[in-house]
This record gives structure tokens, C-alpha cells and sequence, in this order.
């Protein structure tokens, strides 16, 4: 059993709210979080949505969770019954006690727009992702095995490679035929898995919604709808430009990922560390991997961007904070070597800092302010930023 890193701000924002949200994708770990959580408090009760004897105890839910006042409720899979909502913010107005319900669901909370309004002021809402370098705690030698299955718990402790690639194919199927539909949407899922699998292929690449709208032939907005569905999901993400006024000409769209690294390399068809190596994706899967890291490690505070000019000045990631700008590039090489681009954004911005992210040992200085650091000691590293 590995120890989440969510645990602790789940317990505080229980003290805290009388409703918290812990969202995040399937199979991430949320109910095994939620049953610790609430066996910390003396065990609670736990409702699935998905299982017609609990939803059928919900056929008057005021009733019913009125007569469990006194303890944490636990409802899995909340988005199934989004008419919850209207009677918990009722209840929660009764009686604002903190710790009074722990909801999880498998939606953004842009898609559970229910709650985000219903529960205003009295919700706290967390994201659980799949295991980071911080829970795993991977050596130098087991962490391209974790880059290669990525953070879902049954991939990564599978007992094999081809049983690791097996399940998250098995993910994948079931992501677009039962989890996209449970939420209303109806598109195909042939159509949704070919359009992943596009996205695959242009992982970590500026988005251009009319050349993808073309070489898939429907139209822009349409593409621009199914990106939104697999972001909502917790599949992808979007990577904005940095905003900034410095006189120079940025590029204005944003880099999409594919936030697993395994799941990716399941749409691609890459078993082993060895498909891996060869594939033309290596790169900017790599990069993929360690900006999740990232954005899953860094204190929320954080903003991240990325920096390009179309004179050529580019770095994988800034993040800023107030005044404060760091910047991550991100290198698959034992021994990084950084362009002219590196060097003249770093001149650009201005940097407090940049740290080169490679698959290296133990780090080392390039520069009095420029340092390689290894990628499995990345939450060492954030920690350090506060």
C-alpha cells in the first residue's frame, strides 16, 4: 500500500468544509483514499452510485442522509446523480458541521457544474492523479519502467509489461464506451478513440484545431469539443503560452499532452521499453511525463506556460508566481546539452532559475543559476521552490 500524497490535504479540508470533492480519473485510487479517509474517522458510510442497492437507498435522499447526520458519507461516482446536489446544499445549510460528506467523481469540476454552483462556499474541491515520482519513490533503474507504464496504480503494479499494456488498452475501452456516455455525451466511440489516437501522434505539439479538423474531416469546433470532453476526463492537457509584453512575437497556441505517459503509449502500440527507444514519440513523450510530474508536485500557486518566439527563443515550462519565474527544459540525454533558444529566453525572461530535467543519476551546475537535476528527485526539487 503505498501512502498518497492527497491524504493529509483531504484530512485538513475535511476539518475545514462539510463537503469535499475528490475528483480525478477512474481507477486513479480515489475510493481506496476515501475508504482510508474514513476509516480514520471511525468508518463512516460509503454509498457507489454505480450499484442499484446503494442508489436505491437514495430514492429519497434527504431522508436518508438525514438519519447518517452524525458521521462522514461517502458517495462514489457522484456525477451519476447530479440531482444530489440541491439536497446536500440543503442539508449543509442545516447543519454547517465540517466533514459531513466526501464526494468522488470522475469529472472535472467544469463538468460537475452542479456542484461547483449547488455547493459554493461549501465544498473544498481536491484532484487525485495517478501515482508521481513522490509516491513511487522509483530508483534511477525502475523509473523508465514508470515512465513507460505510467502512474495508474494496476498498471504500474502489474505483474508484467504485457499485462500492464493489456489493462490500460482494457482503460482505454472502457473510458470511451461507459465513462464519456455516462455523462451525456454522445459521440461514438470509434470516433473518440481514433480522434486520441490523433492526439497521440501530435502529443506535446501546438494545438491546431483547423489542420486536425481537416486530416479528421469535421470541423473545427467539433474537435475543439472532443479536446474538451478528454480534458474534462483528466486525459489531457492543455499547455498555455506564457503571456507576457516583452516587444517580441510569442506563439499563441497551446502545446496539448497526454497526461499518462502508459496510456499514451498504449494508443501508440509501445509494449516495451525497447518500442520505446525506437519510436519517434520518445521525446516528446518524455517531456509529456515530466511536465505532469511537475504539474502534479508543484505548490498550486504556480502558474505554468511555455515560452516560444518566432525568433526561436524556447523553454519546455515556465512557472511564475507573483514575480517569481522559473523555468524547466526537459531533456531525454544522459548528458543535456542546451541550444542558443535556451539561452536567449533565459535572457528574455529574466529567470530566478532553470532547472534541466534529464534522466541522469545526480545533478550538477551548467551555470551560476542553470542546474540539471535528476527527474526522479523532481519533488525534491519543487519542495525547494517554497
Amino acid at each position: 500500500m503505498l501512502t498518497r500524497r492527497l491524504l493529509p490535504n483531504i484530512e485538513y479540508s475535511l476539518a475545514d468544509f462539510p463537503a469535499v470533492a475528490l475528483l480525478g480519473p477512474r481507477q486513479a485510487g480515489k475510493t481506496t483514499l476515501a475508504k482510508i479517509v474514513a476509516a480514520q474517522r471511525g468508518g463512516g458510510l460509503y454509498l457507489d452510485l454505480e450499484r442499484p442497492s446503494d442508489l436505491s437507498k437514495l430514492a429519497d435522499p434527504e431522508l436518508f442522509l438525514s438519519r447518517h447526520a452524525g458521521q462522514l458519507i461517502v458517495m462514489d461516482e457522484v456525477q451519476r446523480k447530479p440531482e444530489l446536489f440541491a439536497v446536500l446544499r440543503s442539508l449543509i445549510d442545516e447543519n454547517r458541521a465540517p466533514g459531513r460528506f466526501l464526494l468522488l467523481g470522475s469529472a472535472s469540476p467544469q463538468l460537475l457544474h452542479q456542484a461547483s454552483e449547488s455547493l459554493a462556499g461549501r465544498i473544498a474541491f481536491h484532484e487525485l492523479a495517478p501515482f508521481d515520482v513522490s509516491e513511487i519513490q522509483p530508483s534511477h533503474s525502475e523509473l523508465q519502467n514508470f515512465w513507460l507504464r505510467g502512474g495508474y496504480p494496476l498498471s504500474w503494479l502489474a505483474k508484467s509489461d504485457a499485462a500492464s499494456f493489456a489493462w490500460r488498452e482494457s482503460f482505454i475501452t472502457t473510458h470511451l464506451e461507459r465513462d464519456i456516455p455516462s455523462f451525456g455525451i454522445r459521440i461514438p466511440g470509434a470516433t473518440m478513440h481514433r480522434f486520441w489516437q490523433m492526439l497521440a501522434h501530435l502529443h506535446g505539439q501546438l494545438w491546431n484545431a483547423s489542420r486536425l479538423a481537416s486530416g479528421f474531416g469535421v470541423s473545427a469546433p467539433t474537435v475543439q469539443h472532443y479536446l474538451n470532453i478528454l480534458e474534462a476526463t483528466y486525459m489531457l492537457r492543455r499547455l498555455p503560452p506564457l503571456q507576457a509584453n516583452l516587444g517580441k512575437r510569442l506563439v499563441k497556441s497551446p502545446k496539448v499532452y497526454l497526461r499518462d505517459s502508459g496510456l499514451l503509449h498504449a494508443l501508440l502500440g509501445i509494449v516495451s521499453l525497447n518500442d520505446l527507444a525506437g519510436h519517434p514519440v520518445v521525446g516528446a513523450s518524455w517531456e509529456g511525463w515530466v511536465l505532469e510530474q511537475i504539474a502534479q508536485l508543484i505548490a498550486p500557486q504556480w502558474q505554468l506556460s511555455f515560452y516560444r518566439t518566432a525568433s526561436g527563443a524556447e523553454i519546455d515550462i515556465i512557472a511564475e508566481r507573483g514575480q517569481r519565474k522559473i523555468g524547466f527544459e526537459i531533456k531525454f540525454s544522459s548528458a543535456p546539452a542546451l541550444n542558443k533558444g535556451f539561452w536567449l529566453a533565459m535572457d528574455d525572461l529574466k529567470l530566478e532559475q532553470a532547472f534541466i530535467v534529464a534522466p541522469v543519476t545526480s545533478g550538477y551546475p551548467l551555470s551560476t543559476n542553470v542546474e540539471v537535476v535528476p527527474a526522479a528527485q523532481l519533488a525534491e526539487v519543487l519542495r525547494k521552490l517554497d
